[in-house]
């Protein structure tokens, strides 16, 4: 029987039902959005993300639908989670992080990627240019690795002169030297003694705050790791145990006990990530469109922390925080 014949014996009502999900199985399309992080720590930049998506009228599980995927720390999955994806069949990769967005434009020349990556596109070869972005992709770029020296200079402002500060780094991540590099050169620049501590499993991560303890270090700064960002709450925990003042890469960690953070808003970066996601699913190609460079930064103080730890802020410190937590 032909698909016309059989919806004219149903009737009207059952025609047009049949009708109306042939449509909406037309319309629906589907998004692969995989991270580095893990379910939990990609919510900053998730929930903005769906939100501003939604506000340019796509509903998931209306129009569109989301395949998620999550490396959960483990930045040598991604390449296995972005051709996976691709395999999909999705209509666009959304790619939330550096790991994340080198690996979705490894996997594909041809489907569109919205990226938000914390180091420069154009030097990792996403994009020809932040206002002609060529093929495929586009997005936000925003900074978070490049911030080491202004969180350098944060935390020296209540430590004792002289005191050695530990950075510790992911041991598994390529962009670890650069990021060592940077910060050396930041220390020895204000002739601040600084340990490095390099660190690849959660095994490690705890030796190394006994290694820490031992060498009485006054505090701690981490680089940017999505690693540490899946095992933030073991990071703060670490740093309350040992009595060691930390300042971390995202608020997240402050909320959750951290004493203080510095870095960009990630509401503003998922919420742009978002409004290129519906902008390309109307019809917009990624090469038109400009990487969005974010411009919003928040520095967020822990107070019940600090008094945790008997220390005595600054007054200008605290002027100077966007957000100061009872």
């Amino acid at each position: 029987m032909k698909r016309r014949d059989f919806i004219t014996l149903l009737g009207g009502a059952a025609a047009a039902w049949l009708v109306a999900r042939a449509q909406q199985s037309e319309r629906m399309r589907y998004i692969g959005y995989f991270s580095g992080r893990s379910p939990e720590a990609e919510a900053p930049i998730r929930v903005p993300f769906l939100k501003a998506l939604e506000e340019l009228g796509f509903a998931a599980g209306r129009n569109f639908a989301i395949e998620y995927r999550f490396a959960e720390g483990d930045d040598e999955r991604l390449p296995m989670l972005a051709a996976e994806l691709v395999r999909r069949q999705v209509a666009m990769l959304v790619a939330t992080d550096r790991p994340s967005a080198s690996a979705a434009k490894a996997a594909t020349a041809t489907i569109p990627i919205v990226f938000t990556s914390g180091f420069d596109p154009v030097r990792l070869g996403l994009v020809a240019s932040f206002n002609r972005p060529g093929g495929n992709a586009t997005g936000v770029s925003l900074l978070t690795g490049d911030l080491g020296p202004k969180r350098l200079g944060l935390l020296r402002e209540l430590l004792p002169k002289q005191s050695t500060i530990a950075f510790v780094v992911n041991a598994n991540s390529a962009l670890t030297p650069y990021q060592v590099q940077e910060m050396q050169a930041a220390a020895q620049a204000v002739g601040q003694p600084l340990l490095v501590v390099s660190v690849g499993t959660e095994e490690e991560v705890d030796k190394a705050f006994a290694t820490m303890a031992e060498r009485n270090v006054a505090g701690v700064l981490y680089g940017a790791s999505l690693f540490f960002q899946v095992i933030s709450e073991r990071l703060v925990a670490l740093a309350a145990h040992y009595r060691i003042p930390a300042l971390y890469e995202w608020r997240e960690f402050v909320t959750a006990g951290g004493l203080m953070s510095y870095s960009t808003d990630r509401n503003e970066v998922g919420r742009e990530a978002g409004i290129y996601a519906g902008r390309i699913l109307k019809g917009e190609k990624p090469a038109d469109l400009p990487v969005v460079q974010s411009s919003r930064f928040e520095f967020v103080i822990n107070l019940k922390t600090a008094k945790a730890l008997d220390l005595d802020l600054p007054l200008h410190l605290l002027q100077h925080a966007d957000e100061v937590i009872e």
